[in-house]
């Protein structure tokens, strides 16, 4: 494959309509707020300029391009940060920016489309990826996150693996001297609002749901979820012979023996290893399929018979066999926590029998992440392994947190529900990856006041109590190495502020910072040149480099710069 050459990708434009996202279409923007990573290109029709949620849109208008149209890639150019950069015109932000050069290096990757593997296992389009992955060189980002499915990896029998389309995307990495990150994603991609790509589960393993439908996490009302398998199956033998974990297991060292060259030659930078639905540690507890809408509660999933064994056998154990329940009066997926029982402020969360069950609910899933990872951790001995927590921030502001307690986080105003997770992935050496660093709690009260979300509130819990000693930002103080990704795509000048602002905290003592960041996710829309040019200066600020418009706003003037029919253009 001839990858010498950079061809002018036909998306990169010179206008950008404007994208207006209504109120009515925001509770499916919000169903994946915390999901798995986009598919190329919008998620959703309405999926534009997602990254602040507003309800107006942020134009972003480029100017008239002077002088004759080139068949290179007009990112290539160095001129580009004296020129180009001052032709995006952009809302004036709220804050003062704050200057990143001279600060810590912070890796950046992208990740790349859902598609970019068929079920085939065959890579799509090579010869458009290799533009885009050369172009995304050009600006120094540091390399790219894949996820490898187990539904097209052991598609169609148990422990016959095929790899083939990952090696020659991995080889074509490898050539263009970039790093990967690589996702075993043992759930299903698709079936949420505007998913574009549908990779179910193993068709063996869907087989055996149709006999054993428990083998799927299940919900009050006998509703199955697909997305992934039941933790209770952890340790029963009810796939052709072996456990979950040993699936698992099996399957991430066929991937370390089939991929060695690889890790050898220093490719594959990290191993994140998927753990619940959308790759993330947590139950599916607001599936949009189910008819969830932000900012619902979410229903506990624990109605599978493994689950309820595992539940029964903990009352009995407590002394108390009637506990052996999931509670009655914990309202549906789009309840609000005040209209529960369950949930409510003084409600039965807080009482002896609220208690047992969301310590056991919520230890169910940590001991689910210890089990994974011990063997992840066989596996990819000496390879850097990281886990997905996601950033489940609506009704962060009430004192239940009831929706981090559906999804298993037993996180209530009064108690630390990430100390426990946090010493399971410090035992292991494991990075926490932790999603919505771009999302401000000013935002999203504005747009949904009754959610009562903290976004930010949320964030520095988790890079704080993450650990046992319960401090701020103690996560780091432990070694436990803190990355994170973007929950929506994200285009606009203020939504990246937020991120480096997250990445390299203010007057930190000790300089602690992110140790990489992943950006979801690599598109058409992103590599539209106006897009693109707000993200290189986005890598440029978190590679600790300077800028040459900081703090230059649109409404004020500048000696580079001349109106024209009220659009901004380079003299």
């Amino acid at each position: 494959m001839d990858i010498s050459s950079i061809h002018l990708n036909q998306s990169l434009s010179s206008y950008a309509p404007c994208f207006a996202i209504n109120a009515s279409s925001f509770s499916h923007k919000q169903s994946l707020l915390t999901s798995c990573r986009v598919s190329f290109g919008l998620r959703r029709p309405n999926d534009c300029n997602s990254c602040r949620f507003k309800s107006s849109c942020r134009n972003l208008v480029m100017a008239r391009e002077k002088g004759e149209k080139t068949e290179e890639h007009p990112l290539i150019d160095d001129s580009v940060d004296a020129e180009d950069e001052s032709k995006v015109v952009r809302r004036p932000l709220k804050l003062p920016e704050r200057d990143f050069n001279g600060t810590p290096y912070v890796p950046v990757y992208v990740m790349l489309p859902l598609g970019v593997i068929d079920m085939n296992c065959e890579l799509v389009d090579p010869d458009s990826l290799v533009e885009q992955l050369r172009i995304l060189k050009s600006v120094n980002v540091d390399g790219v996150m894949v996820d490898c499915w187990w539904g097209i990896v052991e598609a169609h029998t148990p422990q016959v693996y095929n790899w083939s389309g990952y090696k020659k995307l991995f080889q074509i990495v490898h050539e263009l001297e970039l790093k990967l990150q690589v996702v075993m994603s043992f759930h299903e991609c698709g079936g949420n609002i505007g998913d574009d790509v549908h990779i179910p589960l193993p068709q063996w393993v869907m087989e055996i749901g149709q006999s054993n439908p428990d083998i799927y996490f299940t919900d009050r009302e006998g509703r199955r979820n697909f997305e992934c398998l039941t933790w209770g199956v952890d340790k029963e033998r009810v796939l052709r012979g072996r456990t979950a974990v040993e699936v698992y297991f099996d399957y991430m060292r066929s991937f370390r023996v089939e991929c060695d060259v690889f890790f050898k030659d220093g490719v594959i930078s990290e191993i994140e290893v998927g753990l619940g639905p959308c790759g993330e540690l947590r139950y599916p507890s607001y599936p949009a399929k189910h008819g969830w809408r932000y900012p619902g509660i979410g229903e506990f999933q624990c109605y599978d018979k493994y689950l309820m064994k595992s539940l029964s056998n903990a009352a009995e154990a407590r002394g108390h066999s009637f506990w052996a329940r999931g509670p009655d009066n914990a309202g549906s997926y789009n309840s609000s926590p005040h209209e529960t029982g369950f949930f409510r402020d003084g409600g039965d969360y807080d009482s002896y029998y609220g208690r047992f069950f969301l310590n056991w609910y919520s230890q169910v899933l940590a001991d689910h992440g210890d089990r994974v990872l011990a063997l992840a951790n066989l596996a990819f001995e000496g390879t850097n392994i990281a886990a997905k927590l996601s950033g489940i921030h609506w009704w962060y502001k009430t004192a239940s947190h009831a929706a981090e307690l559906t999804a298993g986080f037993y996180n209530p105003s009064n108690r630390d529900g990430y100390a426990s997770i946090a010493a399971m992935l410090k035992k292991y050496g494991v990075a926490l990856n932790f999603t919505c660093v771009e999302l401000r709690t000013l935002d999203q009260h504005e747009d949904f006041p009754e959610a009562l979300a903290d976004p930010e509130g949320l964030v520095w819990q988790v890079s704080a109590d993450i650990s046992i000693m319960m401090v701020l930002n103690a996560a780091w103080d432990v070694s436990i190495l803190v990355a994170s990704e973007n929950a929506l795509p994200c285009y606009d000048r203020e939504g990246y502020n937020k991120i480096l602002e997250n990445a390299k905290p203010r007057n930190d003592p000790d300089g602690r910072h992110l140790s990489a960041f992943t950006y979801l996710r690599l598109s058409s829309l992103l590599m539209e040149r106006h897009n693109f040019l707000e993200f290189k200066r986005f890598v440029k600020r978190m590679h600790g480099q300077s800028v040459p418009d900081l703090q230059v706003f649109p409404n004020e003037k500048h000696p580079k710069f001349k109106e024209i029919d009220g659009q901004v253009a380079a003299d």
